[in-house]
């Protein structure tokens, strides 16, 4: 076994970890308390070429792997979680596409992704069904030339920016009496007629990452804009959220570590009792803690992505990656609050933003409790999933 990086990941590291400190880091709370998606700094995360690393060459990518894209994930997050999750969004929706598109559908809609001069979004979440991806009800129906799609999207990310530009939607293609439902992924341009982007959330945490529910009322695409196989689209948006997970875990890792540096900054200069917080046994003991819980994280997400680039990784390891990351992000950040005590609770104190960015990656990309059945599965135990 090998823990080290490479001489190249380390270089992308530094270079990741030098534009969030000198570009993002000090603007993160303002961003978070206007709410307000920042256009130029993600056009700025493009220029830097963070959103083409894992892409091929021929459309505009580095050519790099899924740890090499993790690698950058966390250095956004240690300054931004918001940030960071618009990238992995849109990376993840481009990865889907540059696997299943055709060569048109790579070469119209890849580029603009790969040189983050554009967002793509997933689609999936529906009000009433989101790990539960078998309920969702909206429906796509065949016509002379192509398909009309009809029903509702929600909590979506990286659909309703100036920058938007495609949201791959999942709708059920099976007739409505029919014995086993059909799903089918479609690329759905922004501006298309009838697909509308309702008003953005108003929400606990990512402030500045859009997010919005998405509407369709005949909404019609033409023939082409099936990505993949026609009924096959519940496993491609699987196998996107598959990917997402490992650049969830990061972005929770990222949170994690800027957690646990403020933390050790606070307690080596707040003084109490005489001495520093630091110097007592019960505040070192929950540091302590911290740190073991950041260096499992980075192991387990590590090991995930690299598998990827392997190809040997499995649902236990991705599960694993993002139960155990996503948690103890937000145990980390709730233990950095409690050391800076009444200074923690307030919105000022950059604590309290990772505690509330940090609470939708338990839920988001399947939950805690989806992995948790995952890796129960993994491990023998009789383990059955509906639909």
């Amino acid at each position: 076994m090998d823990f080290d990086l490479t001489e190249d990941q380390r270089r992308l590291q530094e270079l990741v970890a030098d534009f969030a400190r000198s570009e993002v880091e000090h603007r993160a709370e303002q961003l978070d308390r206007d709410a307000v998606f920042p256009t130029d700094l993600f056009r700025k995360v493009g220029e830097l070429g963070i959103t083409s690393i894992p892409f091929a060459p021929e459309y505009g990518g580095m050519g790099m792997g899924t740890l090499d894209m993790a690698l950058a994930v966390e250095q956004l997050a240690i300054a931004d979680q918001s940030l960071a999750v618009t990238t992995m969004v849109s990376v993840a929706a481009g990865l889907i596409l540059q696997r299943f598109g055709t060569d048109e559908q790579k070469a119209k809609y890849l580029p603009a992704i790969v040189r983050g001069e554009a967002l793509g979004a997933l689609a999936g979440t529906e009000p009433q069904a989101g790990s539960d991806t078998a309920s969702f009800t909206m429906r796509a129906r065949r016509g002379i030339d192509g398909w009309t799609l009809n029903g509702q999207k929600a909590y979506i990310t990286n659909a309703g920016t100036d920058i938007s530009t495609i949201a791959l939607t999942l709708a059920m293609t099976s007739p409505p009496d029919a014995e086993r439902k059909e799903f089918t992924l479609f690329i759905v341009p922004r501006g298309t007629p009838g697909y509308t982007q309702g008003e953005p959330y108003r929400k606990m945490g990512w402030r500045s990452s859009d997010t919005r529910p998405l509407y369709f009322d005949d909404c019609k695409v033409v023939a082409d804009a099936v990505l993949g196989t026609e009924g096959q689209g519940r496993f491609l948006l699987h196998k996107g959220y598959q990917q997402a997970r490992v650049f969830l875990s990061a972005c929770s890792l990222g949170l994690a570590e800027a957690s646990l540096k403020r933390t050790i900054d606070y307690a080596s200069e707040r003084k109490a009792f005489g001495g520093t917080l630091g110097k007592l046994q019960l505040i070192q003991e929950m540091v302590a803690k911290m740190a073991v819980k950041v260096d499992a994280a980075r192991l387990l997400t590590y090991r995930a992505a690299l598998m990827g680039d392997r190809g040997t990784v499995t649902l236990r390891e991705l599960a694993m990656a993002k139960y155990y990351a996503t948690e103890i992000g937000t145990e980390v950040a709730d233990l950095a609050i409690q050391v800076h005590g009444g200074w923690g609770f307030m919105d000022d104190c950059a604590v309290s933003r990772y505690y509330r960015d940090n609470r939708i990656c338990t839920i988001g990309d399947g939950s805690s409790q989806i992995q948790l059945l995952l890796i129960a599965r993994s491990v023998g135990l009789d383990v059955q999933f509906a639909g």
